[in-house]
């Protein structure tokens, strides 16, 4: 038996005229007395489905097919359609429409949709899966694909080693706060706030340059826009490094090569749909030390009203303003954070021990990362931990990294769904977070 391929919309203007199929869902349905058509979606585009309406000798329309099935088509029925393939540049949608020959009905949906335009960001999360029909909802997991493909290219051609690290910890990577407990056979375990204890295992062990992409875990609270209780962390680490300098370096070449990518490959579409043009940021990206940061945000009439070392939100949308004034530049690295707000596995400066060699990395005005050079030094390590109210005991498997040498290592990590957010000019990452996951979310 003949089987006539599947062709996907996006495809069919470089065919000729003739024969085709095509399967998609229904978008719309403009049923007409003389003449029926359906805008039908595939992902990768749209395209017009016509059917002149048959009628007899006295005029009258005849209850034939596939016009029968077109008036009772609803939106979201997913069909396959198969017909006359032909270009005429009077039609809106593309130039090309297809003229029917047969329209089968694989799956039925529901008549009444229970999200429209205009729906809340609440009602749109509990039907996802019809939200992301959205040619701009899908439209950011491509440019998702396209950010994650052009990172792993550099960190290929880098000779870079990707690790896949466990998610399920016997002890706190960093703190006992924002930690998710689970039950584990007659113990218990803890969901990885990240996976930086193994990223620095892998500088032990000798792998000298390292990444992962995969999901992180905090049990924060938060209701912002920019948190999430899960979400996915892109994080690298390499060895033999001199400062975080070295660090920045690499976390800004990764910016590039990702943003090139997703420019070149999806620009045009991001113009059309979300009126943003992406901007591929120079290098290298400007970098000030949070006291000098806060010093000029001050200048700028804004006193950050925190109690400990750290910026605030509203402190990091004032620099960014100033960067973007300044330097005519989307991304600041803030660097030198007080030692006081830091992990215990930060390195500390040389001279003054009250810093670290650490940086945030902000973009639009939101934090999207932090990188640090790691502290390689056991005894150093056992102090600082102590220092933060650690037992260097709970974390005696982290410890024993560094017993047996280790070079100097750092590395960073970066929440992925913000920086698409920040890239689109979105105002909340569940719109770039496939499935979010929050205080009072855990469905669909």
């Amino acid at each position: 038996m003949a089987v006539t391929a599947r062709v996907l919309i996006k495809n069919l203007s470089a065919l000729p005229d003739g024969p085709v199929t095509v399967a998609g869902w229904v978008d719309t349905v403009r049923d007409q007395k003389k003449v029926q058509f359906v805008v039908l979606r595939d992902e990768s585009g749209a395209v017009q489905l016509v059917n002149p309406r048959t009628t007899d000798a006295d005029g009258a329309v005849v209850a034939d097919e596939p016009a029968t099935t077109i008036s009772g088509l609803s939106q979201g029925t997913f069909v396959v359609a198969s017909g006359e393939l032909k270009h005429d540049e009077r039609v809106k949608l593309g130039g090309i429409e297809i003229k029917l020959s047969s329209l089968v009905v694989e799956t039925a949906s529901v008549p009444e949709t229970p999200i429209a335009a205009d729906s809340g960001i609440d009602k749109r999360m509990d039907w996802r899966f019809l939200d992301l029909r959205e040619p701009k909802h899908l439209l950011i997991f491509r440019i998702q694909t396209t950010f994650e493909h052009a990172m792993r290219q550099y960190w290929v051609a880098n000779d870079f080693i990707e690790l896949h690290t466990p998610k399920l910890m016997a002890s706190a990577s960093e703190s006992r706060a924002e930690l998710f407990e689970v039950g584990y056979f007659e113990t218990k375990a803890y969901l990885a706030q990240s996976p930086q204890f193994f990223k620095q295992m892998a500088q032990s062990a000798g792998f000298g340059k390292i990444f992962e992409v995969g999901p992180a875990f905090r049990a924060d609270p938060s209701f912002t826009s920019r948190h999430a209780t899960e979400f996915t962390s892109v994080d690298s680490e390499i060895s033999w490094i001199d400062s975080h300098e070295d660090v920045m370096k690499l976390h800004e070449d990764l910016i590039v090569a990702g943003f090139t990518a997703v420019k070149e490959k999806h620009g045009e579409q991001i113009r059309e749909l979300f009126g943003v043009e992406v901007v591929v940021p120079a290098t290298p990206f400007p970098r000030i030390p949070l006291a000098e940061a806060k010093r000029i945000v001050a200048e700028r009439g804004y006193e950050v009203p925190r109690h400990d070392d750290d910026m605030d939100p509203e402190g990091e949308r004032q620099i960014s303003a100033y960067v973007k004034e300044v330097f005519d530049h989307e991304f600041v690295f803030l660097t030198d954070y007080a030692s006081s707000i830091r992990p215990f596995y930060h390195m500390r400066h040389a001279d003054d021990v009250t810093l670290t060699n650490s940086y945030d990395l902000i973009f639009n005005g939101v934090e999207i990362s932090t990188g640090a050079q790691r502290e390689h030094r056991i005894e150093i390590l056992e102090a600082q931990a102590r220092e933060k109210g650690l037992d260097p005991e709970e974390l005696e498997f982290y410890l024993d990294f560094f017993r047996y040498g280790v070079p100097p290592h750092g590395g960073f990590g970066m929440g992925l769904a913000r920086v698409l957010m920040l890239m689109l000019h979105l105002s909340n990452l569940r719109e770039t977070t496939y499935l979010f996951r929050g205080p009072t979310r855990l469905l669909p």
